[in-house]
């Protein structure tokens, strides 16, 4: 799809801002990386080759008699006996003493003088999903070290798998409510700064009520009422937060309804439809895309306060303000509270820069060289 020249100028203005442009990129790299999280961190393989055959537990569900176990619910690749009947073949002595076992078939090649048809297990990079119950040999929460590179938490859940999957879950979030908030409230301010009048007058009136409206105490009504999940988060989020952009595209509606050029496209007989998204939209979105990263990043904060304060999602999600709680909880621990710091640090500078490129971008005063 080839880009208008308007689009092009605006494309090359944000190139040219180079902190911007890297910051999206870095941003993409991340944000893209942890859209595969479960080829990252996962507590299933890969790949299993048993026996000659290919299995793919990332994607299937195999019972542990698949490998020769004896139990038909699915098997636990982090247990040394489903490791030991899978790398031996299904030996029998697995069961009884696989560490013996796997001893025998690495030097002879043979288990209990049987000869063994070796296979394999390829893990992912992190061999630990988020809620991944660690054996640490020791009190929760660990240091890091290299098999857990930034430590455990409170439940010896690795913290790099959370961050990661938390990464993930907070921009995602993030966006999803930001895209809908901006649909409603960029809507809402056109009609109110294009028609003003009594429909001006009266939906200010409902805003003004609506914003005195506690969100917190709601939220925590619902939360008491219902298992709080990622949707339901959603839409109170954007029950509450359209109003943010109301207030900026109604100004701008205001100020441009009768220029010449709306007065021009309604003596042709243009639809109040097309000149409000057509027309005037584009010469509001600067003062709108302002506002953005504010939006943004305030979405990430609120969804970390909340699962901070216990209202937020479920203990068990991957939520970096469940990693911040942790952290106030266990002082004797700092990897917590500065693996919490710089995940948050990073990612929201890195919103803020590109944001902040994309709305000069869209400023015809600034031109970049």
């Amino acid at each position: 799809m080839r880009l208008s020249p308007l689009n092009q100028r605006r494309w090359r203005n944000f190139c040219a801002n180079r902190r911007a442009f890297w910051s999206l990129i870095i941003f993409g790299v991340l944000y893209g990386l942890s859209l595969f999280a479960e080829f990252i961190a996962n507590d299933r393989p890969l790949m299993v080759q048993y026996r000659g055959a290919i299995y793919t537990p990332i994607f299937n569900f195999y019972a542990e008699t698949t490998f020769g176990g004896d139990f038909r619910t699915e098997a636990q690749y982090r247990d040394p006996e489903v490791q030991c009947l899978i790398r031996t073949g299904g030996a029998e002595l697995c069961l009884d003493d696989p560490r013996r076992a796997m001893e025998e078939a690495e030097t002879t090649g043979l288990v209990d003088g049987a000869e063994v048809v070796r296979g394999r297990i390829i893990w992912p990079l992190i061999p630990y999903s988020y809620n991944t119950v660690n054996e640490i040999g020791g009190s929760a929460p660990s240091a890091p070290d290299s098999r857990h590179w930034l430590g455990t938490d409170d439940t010896a859940r690795d913290v790099t798998a959370r961050i990661i999957y938390g990464f993930r879950l907070s921009v995602s979030f993030a966006l999803v409510v930001t895209l809908l908030t901006s649909v409603i409230g960029i809507a809402a301010g056109a009609v109110q700064g294009f028609f003003g009048g009594l429909i001006d007058l009266f939906f200010q009136r409902v805003i003004e009520l609506w914003n005195s409206t506690p969100s917190l105490y709601i939220i925590i009504i619902v939360s008491s009422m219902f298992i709080m999940n990622f949707w339901l988060l959603v839409f109170l989020m954007t029950l509450f937060g359209w109003t943010g952009l109301v207030g900026v595209v109604r100004a701008e509606f205001l100020r441009a309804r009768n220029f010449e050029y709306v007065r021009a496209a309604r003596a042709l007989g243009v639809s109040n439809t097309v000149i409000m998204f057509r027309h005037v939209l584009p010469n509001a979105m600067v003062a709108t895309l302002t506002f953005l990263p504010f939006i943004v990043t305030g979405v990430i904060g609120g969804l970390a306060a909340l699962d901070f304060l216990g209202f937020g999602l479920p203990s068990s999600a991957p939520s970096l303000g469940e990693l911040t709680l942790q952290a106030r909880n266990n002082l004797q621990a700092p990897w917590l509270g500065f693996s919490a710091f710089f995940t948050f640090a990073i990612m929201l500078s890195l919103l803020v820069f590109i944001f902040e490129g994309v709305r000069d971008a869209f400023d015809p005063r600034k031109t970049f060289r």
